[in-house]
């Protein structure tokens, strides 16, 4: 663990003793799809409030240094943006059908976003809300990615079962490698070398090398008495210390915890249906599990891969971030 997280850990416990949690002040934002809001909550999954959106909330993402969240709305084509103070939406950019997920760039000055319909990734400038450029995918693209340097982003395409990295400054793909069956989402290595894939009906985590384009390793999972069917990932996040990388596994109801190093399977923790979205708490103590089927949210302690508690969060949560 990093020593930053075992310092926070070590005074969340203490001020536990004298009725106090530091690490339940931290909120959670989940989003709803089929409730049309974001739910603020705190961090022991109690609901502070729901913020009414645009329609089909899915991906989420911080802007304006934590002011303001940014949402996919699928049903609305659009990025809705969030005043948190305010609680409610206050802009929008419009953007082509089904925007799912999308990715700011390192100044926060252009949105990347993923539209299925359209088989492409288009870039928009965020205060003027006008389309920049677009780059041709494979079919049904959805996850993205763009590396904190501002240089490359990285977008998957379900259909095509591959991974596109599309050069900002030419605003064209450079480069394509075959994954796993529908890859979903991505998992960035602090250095930036290895990009981690989902690929959901291929039961696995493609491991490519982001200079070389070129897959350095398939880690499948399996579980005991489980059909790898029913091994769906889709959701992933890395540590900070980029030594641990936490796998949603869809319709298996787990969440995997990776050892980066040795591409190994630590552990599972038991969460609720069809688990996607993850985030982390601020001090790395806790992982939030939006489980998509079961209309709720799992609290795990990510020191001993306990589920602390479920807490119902909506209809259909997608995704959830952490401040």
């Amino acid at each position: 663990m990093h020593p930053r997280f075992s310092r926070t850990l070590l005074s969340c416990a203490a001020l536990l003793l004298i009725g106090q949690s530091l690490c339940a002040r931290a909120d959670v934002f989940v989003s709803s799809e089929k409730d049309n809001t974001i739910l603020q909550m705190d961090g022991e999954g109690k609901i502070i409030r729901a913020i009414p959106v645009c329609l089909r909330p899915r991906h989420l993402a911080w802007a304006q240094g934590g002011k303001q969240i940014m949402a996919a709305c699928g049903d609305s084509n659009q990025i809705g943006v969030v005043d948190v103070a305010g609680a409610k939406l206050v802009d929008h950019i419009p953007t082509g059908e089904s925007p799912e997920i999308f990715a700011l760039s390192p100044d926060s000055k252009t949105a990347y976003v993923s539209i299925e319909d359209a088989s492409q990734l288009a870039a928009y400038d965020v205060a003027s809300k006008k389309p920049l450029f677009s780059v041709k995918t494979g079919a049904e693209p959805e996850g993205v990615l763009a590396t904190p340097d501002g240089k490359w982003v990285f977008v998957t395409s379900e259909v095509a079962n591959a991974v596109y990295k599309i050069d900002v400054a030419t605003r064209k793909a450079v480069g394509q490698v075959k994954t796993g069956m529908r890859p979903r989402r991505f998992a960035l290595t602090p250095d930036g070398a290895e990009l981690w894939v989902s690929n959901e009906l291929g039961s696995s985590v493609s491991i490519i090398d982001t200079a070389s384009m070129k897959i350095r390793q398939t880690l499948p999972f399996k579980l005991t008495g489980m059909r790898a069917s029913d091994i769906t990932p889709v959701g992933m996040l890395m540590s900070a210390d980029g030594k641990t990388v936490w796998v949603a596994l869809g319709r298996a109801n787990h969440v995997a915890e990776v050892d980066v190093a040795t591409r190994t399977v630590r552990g599972l923790a038991l969460v609720g249906k069809r688990a996607w979205g993850l985030a982390l708490s601020k001090d790395g103590s806790r992982l939030y599990v939006a489980n998509g089927q079961s209309d709720d949210m799992t609290l795990i302690d990510t020191a001993t891969r306990r589920a602390l508690k479920t807490v119902p969060v909506g209809r259909e949560p997608h995704s959830i971030l952490t401040n």
